[in-house]
């Protein structure tokens, strides 16, 4: 893995003055998780064993029990996995979007979540727009109320030209939030543009839904890079917002020479997430390991 992350690959807060109050945050939760005698991971064996691997001689315990979404419904009894009927989501879902993914031919639709928390600018959120219709790609995008800026406004609807308007009523659905893994799971779903929060990247791999990554903090510079580099399930656009390169990275995940082999990958890492919470999996097992040795400590 020797060269493969780049300066801009690393965690927003490891390019942050060491002296900033979050980066003396992180700082101080590393410095404790040494003392952890064992690690909870949300992850799965076959997806990151080489991590996995330089982390295990430093804890005497590693517990992987990812995907963790998908283990949960496997131990409750849900038999359709694909369902996030067990989600606890504290936004509202809007499940209309469902209805109108009926109506999408298969694999056709580019889902655009950047989750819960990203903040965008007025010039991101248009680049953006722009660069989904220009596409002529079908789009499900999940805008929330908030995803401005407190000093932009909460309201979009006075910044947005009459051609996005138009191309967003031909082949573009918006809502304030989506059943995540439902849509996921829907047939008409062929990608997956996204901030690469970890959660979402689980749940993408699990789907076997291709990525364009779109990082934004912590955690998701990296993931972005691991998607495209290391595990080639789709690409990354970090530092990139554009609306000639969205139009143009849209293009390539959907249609271009490389989506059949990305496509291939990612349906090769949805069945080994599968297998792994399976009766014999890796993570059904490490959880069942990590029940018993809680047990043991009473």
């Amino acid at each position: 893995m020797e060269g493969l992350l780049r300066l801009r690959d690393l965690p927003s807060f490891c390019r942050m003055p060491t002296d900033h109050p979050v980066a003396q945050f992180f700082i101080e939760e590393t410095k404790a998780i040494t003392r952890a005698s064992a690690l909870i991971l949300n992850t799965f064996d076959e997806l990151e064993s080489s991590i996995l691997s330089h982390i295990a001689p430093r804890f005497s315990k590693i517990y992987t029990i990812g995907p963790l979404h998908a283990l949960l419904k496997s131990r409750i009894g849900d038999d359709d996995l694909s369902s996030s009927s067990s989600a606890a989501s504290l936004l509202q879902e809007d499940r209309r979007c469902m209805t109108w993914l009926d109506s999408q031919r298969l694999g056709s639709v580019i889902f655009v979540s950047f989750g819960s928390l990203v903040k965008l600018t007025r010039v991101e959120l248009l680049e953006f727009w722009h660069g989904l219709v220009s596409s002529g790609t079908p789009f499900l995008w999940v805008i929330r109320s908030d995803v401005l800026w407190s000093d932009e406004g909460a309201h979009t609807s006075h910044v947005i030209p009459a051609e996005l308007e138009m191309g967003t009523k031909e082949r573009g659905f918006i809502v304030d939030w989506a059943p995540q893994e439902d849509v996921l799971a829907h047939e008409a779903v062929g990608g997956f543009l996204t901030h690469s929060g970890w959660n979402s990247t689980l749940e993408g791999i699990w789907a076997g839904v291709p990525m364009l990554c779109w990082p934004k903090v912590a955690d998701q510079q990296v993931n972005s890079r691991w998607v495209g580099e290391v595990w080639k399930i789709g690409f990354d656009m970090k530092d990139t917002c554009d609306r000639s390169t969205v139009e143009k990275m849209i293009r390539a995940l959907m249609e271009g020479e490389e989506r059949e082999l990305i496509s291939k990958s990612v349906d090769r890492f949805a069945k080994l997430a599968r297998n792994s919470i399976s009766e014999s999996g890796s993570s059904s097992h490490n959880l069942d390991k990590l029940i018993q040795d809680l047990r043991n400590l009473c």
